[in-house]
């Protein structure tokens, strides 16, 4: 309103004395400023778009070195910045200056050098994008092509509905050259597959190619079908195209995805995939985007020579969620190889043990313990959700399933139960060897496509020490993925197995709890209604996991006695107590309790008398005073809870 009396008069350039027109456009924020302001449609992308709008002409005023051309008028020859300063001065000596103020601007800088980059309006060449658009929109709306996750198929729905004509013209050394012909004589343009001779309209040898290279995203785009012999109708292009699934990064859905199927529906007739599986980045520790600008990235190379090569693959897959993006760190790293590690060990006491004992590799089922049950069971659990993930395309959280198995399931409860089977003083039942055989190789093949290299090591190892007819491929990674065999699924076992092991971390908590040495052994009297007849079974393995001795296991809980001295512990499906005396010297443990009540209450009177100190609290700052307030309730609390132990 206050200057649409203006619009469409002219105003003079000072300086230049280059009459300019006044518009109105809705590019311009009347908040800001006076609400009018000079554009310069050659050299910034939203004055280019209001110049076209509004009909404006296109000037450039600056070189290709940045310095200024015969459009700046008596700045020509100057640099930018020298130019930027000339006229400053210039507009205050004629009095045409009226105040200088800093404002935030959005300016843009190379990524690899910072330095500050000017816009300016060049010949390119575009390829007219709506009609490669729509039906590569209609392709994932429809269904036919899947973009996980889900969340990304808005992203590019919002990309595709308001895409702009693609200028796929580069000026770089490095690139598919632009197949496109000049006549220096007649001005003709030839566009050719074959490098021609001569002019196609007058024959001119005098013919010149242009020297631009294709956009990068371009030659890309049409990877998944030139790449097999396209346009050729080839043995492989019949075969791979189209392809099942496409996997990348999620930041580049746009400039990849988007123009593989742009270009293969245009140039094929199809989808080059029907399933886009989307990554996320991986950060550096603190969540920052990798650069080399920033100098956070992390050499591959580098971490595999410390950490094996399997280890980093663990790092950056495990537990991440399709599209999410995760943080690398020396942690992540460390947990990588201790499972490496892990695994390792788990084979060579395996390896050992066939060394070792005679071994019968078929597992006879009316001969399988409650363990080995459950291990059979809780495999092919696992071999059924890690298929059913990996279908699902969760590959981190299929990777974690694998992992929790291998490490919490077989190598920390069933190698030690199997080894107190294979021991001298162990039971004389049927071997543990043909399970733990079995298992460990199974296991090997679950996790493959994850850590390859250990794996096949490993696989490769136990096939040396093994019968010949123990394996008939040759290598790991063209053996059978595993798939879950239901009849082995076995609740009972699950349950029985599940409470001897709670039972065992009971007694190692207590054993933490009360600071009790590795050498002491301690007494341990369980109740179970409903397990007792099997936890019987497995009081000798309790003895010797949880360092509980003796282990007495009963059905019916005794009535405890007053001032019976005893940590009772209540599980899901039983009862563990421990009588105090087997775990410390009780009138030592009352006078350590006491003592440290006494110190605590020290201190809790000092900061009591402190917080009625009215002098303290009025001139303090409240969160001084606060923090005093917080740790005299914390110190409070203490006491109660150690007074409550003593009393134990």
């Amino acid at each position: 309103e206050r200057f649409t009396g203006l619009i469409g008069k002219k105003v003079t350039v000072p300086f230049v004395n280059r009459e300019i027109p006044i518009v109105a456009d809705e590019a311009v924020s009347t908040e800001f400023g006076t609400g009018a302001v000079k554009i310069t449609p050659g050299h910034d992308p939203v004055d280019f778009e209001v110049g076209q709008r509004n009909n404006l002409p296109i000037i450039n005023i600056l070189n290709a070195d940045v310095t200024m051309n015969e459009n700046a008028g008596p700045y020509k020859g100057m640099d930018r910045f020298e130019c930027r300063k000339a006229i400053v001065a210039d507009l205050e000596k004629s009095g045409q200056l009226v105040k200088i103020e800093d404002y935030s601007h959005a300016v843009g800088h190379c990524q690899r050098c910072s330095t500050l980059v000017e816009p300016m309006v060049s010949m390119q060449w575009y390829v007219k994008i709506e009609p490669l658009a729509k039906p590569a929109l209609d392709v994932v709306n429809n269904g036919t092509i899947t973009i996980i996750p889900e969340r990304f198929s808005r992203v590019y729905t919002n990309w595709m509905e308001n895409i702009k004509d693609w200028c796929i013209s580069r000026q770089l050394w490095w690139g598919h050259r632009i197949p496109v012909w000049y006549c220096r004589d007649c001005g003709e343009i030839m566009v050719e597959i074959d490098d021609p001779t001569a002019c196609t309209k007058c024959g001119s040898k005098h013919i010149e190619q242009d020297p631009d290279t294709f956009d990068t995203w371009f030659s890309s785009g049409l990877w998944p079908h030139s790449t097999l012999g396209w346009p050729d109708d080839t043995a492989d292009y019949e075969y791979f195209y189209p392809t099942s699934v496409m996997e990348t990064a999620y930041d580049i859905l746009f400039f990849w995805v988007a123009r593989m199927i742009m270009l293969g529906i245009e140039n094929t007739g199809k989808v080059p995939f029907h399933t886009v599986y989307l990554h996320g980045l991986i950060r550096d520790n603190k969540g920052e985007k990798m650069s080399k600008t920033k100098g956070n990235g992390i050499d591959p190379l580098v971490v595999m020579k410390e950490y094996g090569t399997d280890a980093l693959r663990f790092a950056i897959t495990t537990g991440i969620a399709p599209g999410g993006d995760s943080r690398l760190s020396d942690e992540k790293m460390e947990a990588g190889r201790n499972f490496a590690n892990k695994l390792w060990n788990a084979t060579r006491f395996v390896i050992r043990s066939i060394e070792d004992h005679t071994v019968e590799l078929d597992i006879k089922k009316e001969n399988l313990t409650v363990e080995d049950r459950w291990i059979l069971s809780r495999l092919n659990r696992t071999i059924d959700t890690v298929n059913t993930l990996m279908k699902e395309y969760q590959f981190g959280e299929a990777e974690r399933q694998i992992h929790d198995f291998l490490w919490n399931e077989y190598c920390d409860w069933y190698i030690e139960l199997a080894k107190i089977r294979l021991s001298d003083d162990g039971n004389q039942g049927a071997s543990p060897l043909p399970v733990l055989i079995h298992v460990l190789e199974t296991s090997l093949r679950l996790l493959h496509p994850c850590m390859p290299f250990i794996t096949e090591e490993l696989w490769q190892q136990m096939k040396k020490r093994l019968p010949d007819t123990w394996q008939e491929k040759e290598s790991i990674m063209v053996s059978r993925y595993p798939e879950a065999d239901s009849s082995l699924i076995d609740e009972d076992s699950e349950s029985i197995i599940e409470s001897v092991v709670e039972i065992v971390r009971s007694i190692r908590n207590a054993r933490a709890q009360y600071n009790v040495e590795n050498s002491k052994w301690i007494q341990a009297q369980i109740y179970s209604s409903r397990l007792a007849s099997y936890l019987t079974h497995y009081a000798n393995a309790i003895q010797n996991l949880a360092r509980a001795k003796p282990v007495t296991v009963v059905e019916v809980k005794e009535q405890l006695q007053s001032g019976d001295k005893v940590l009772a512990i209540v599980l899901k499906d039983s009862e563990v107590v421990i009588p105090m005396e087997s775990m410390v010297d009780i009138e030592a443990e009352k006078r350590r309790l006491q003592k440290e009540i006494d110190e605590n209450q020290l201190q809790a009177d000092r900061l009591e008398a402190r917080l009625n100190d009215k002098n303290f609290v009025e001139k303090a700052p409240a969160a001084v005073v606060e923090k005093e307030r917080q740790k005299k309730d914390t110190i409070v609390d203490k006491i109660e809870r150690l007074k409550k132990q003593l009393l134990k």
